[in-house]
């Protein structure tokens, strides 16, 4: 029995983009509270990024913290609007492969990846509550399942 890849519709690649419209101005302060929702419901997640181990000034105060968040927000919206033109996920070619081997190097495990999904969907649902239904929360969803797959594909000691 062979198992097709997951589908990405027309219906929730126009939510995708409607929404990421939307929030795209406004991604430096979405990365920092999607983070922050991050680190409040997995405190231990911290220990995860070198520059927070030893940091000694909140959260929202590290110099390292926003830069970091609004690249991974972005990065990860970007895909999420792409994902069904492109076929696949596609972050450029050598990113997909760091992502992963950063990834594996820093011990991310599954649930890291559920909590990283839940407030990311939380996040998007404070910034876009007059959109957000159960189908923009699929859509989602299905975007953010495709990427982790093409992540965890390549979570392997880097090369």
């Amino acid at each position: 029995m062979t198992t097709l890849p997951r589908g990405f519709t027309e219906e929730q690649e126009a939510l995708v983009v409607k929404s990421w419209t939307v929030m795209k101005k406004n991604s430096g302060e979405l990365g920092l509270k999607f983070f922050l929702k991050i680190f409040e419901i997995a405190p231990s997640a911290q220990k995860l990024f070198p520059f927070l181990r030893d940091s000694t000034v909140p959260l929202e105060q590290n110099p390292k913290l926003k830069p970091h968040a609004t690249s991974v927000f972005v990065m990860t919206c970007d895909s999420a609007v792409q994902l069904r033109k492109a076929g696949k996920v596609t972050v450029r070619e050598s990113n997909l492969k760091k992502l992963g081997a950063t990834h594996f190097k820093y011990g991310v495990a599954n649930e890291h990846f559920e909590v990283t999904k839940f407030a990311l969907l939380e996040t998007i649902k404070e910034a876009v509550p007059e959109m957000w239904s159960p189908a923009m929360k699929n859509a989602w969803g299905e975007a953010y399942a495709q990427l982790v797959d093409a992540i965890k594909s390549e979570m392997k000691p880097s090369s």
